[in-house]
């Protein structure tokens, strides 16, 4: 089973790697409105989702792949604007242009290089012009580290989880962003404490975070895996971080790799803020 399947499976209902406080920031910087057409791209337990729909946008569309998730997150939609259907990020059959505001959580992470193109380019495909598109992601730093260590890592990862992880430096998030099309609006990071008490306690409350770890205890074999993968964080903490990016969809499209970056206004025409320099301060700080 894999790790995050795992991890569901004992009562943990938070499985993104900067916890629920980056992804409320990576729904603040996308500024959910009550005139947008919002897409998620695999909802999982439907965490974000909830979050996502008391902002009451006019309409509402998630892409999931597993018909077991997607049952779950059907259960709370509610209305004809609001449907889960069975398909992948990375051809969703959606119209172009369709949406105003997509975003994923925690998927990007497990897909190979081109996997992960298809589906940044599937966003910007169904994305409106000035469009938003946000992911929260794991992230390797810092941006000049070894090949050898980030190799290491994926492996270490992808035996530990039982899934193919290849987690990007934030210089090639940004990239793989920037290259369909997307300016950079917000950039934030976190520390990878998915499995620390603190976090635990964070993310499903003091009561969620007890039935975690009763869970645990009377499962010997899940108690081991998890171990492992707390070792894994552990051992790699200096170099493993949760990354999380708002991006807007360049006026004319993809690829704007010959265009300067700058700061876009939204579609209330208001100017949008600025990447967090503070979080670009911390980062420098924690993994120096």
């Amino acid at each position: 089973m894999p790790g995050h399947w795992l991890l569901a499976r004992l009562g943990k209902r938070v499985l993104r790697p900067g916890g629920l406080d980056l992804t409320r920031s990576m729904l603040e910087s996308l500024a959910i409105r009550r005139s947008d057409a919002v897409v998620e791209f695999a909802p999982g337990l439907g965490v974000t989702t909830r979050l996502a729909l008391d902002f009451h946008p006019a309409s509402y569309t998630a892409i999931e792949g597993d018909e077991a998730a997607a049952h779950r997150v059907r259960e709370l939609l509610a209305g004809s604007e609001q449907r889960c259907l069975i398909g992948s990020a990375e051809g969703t059959g959606l119209p172009s242009n369709s949406a105003t505001v997509v975003y994923g959580e925690a998927m990007l992470t497990m897909q190979g290089v081109a996997q992960k193109r298809r589906i940044v380019r599937e966003a910007a495909r169904i994305l409106r012009p000035g469009g938003r598109y946000g992911i929260h992601e794991l992230c390797l730093v810092p941006d000049d580290l070894d090949e050898a260590i980030k190799l290491e890592i994926q492996h270490v990862l992808s035996q530990t989880i039982h899934v193919g992880a290849r987690p990007l430096t934030a210089k090639e998030w940004r990239a793989l962003l920037e290259a369909e099309g997307f300016n950079i609006r917000t950039e934030m990071f976190r520390p990878m404490r998915l499995l620390k008490p603190g976090r635990l306690i964070q993310d499903e409350g003091l009561w969620g975070a007890l039935r975690f770890a009763w869970n645990l205890c009377r499962d010997a074999e899940a108690r081991q895996r998890v171990i492992a993968m707390r070792r894994v964080f552990w051992k790699y903490r200096a170099h493993v971080a949760a990354i999380m990016l708002v991006g807007i969809k360049h006026p004319q499209g993809a690829r704007n790799n010959d265009h300067p970056r700058q700061e876009p206004n939204g579609n209330d025409g208001a100017p949008l803020e600025p990447a967090n320099r503070l979080e670009m301060s911390w980062r420098r700080a924690r993994f120096s």
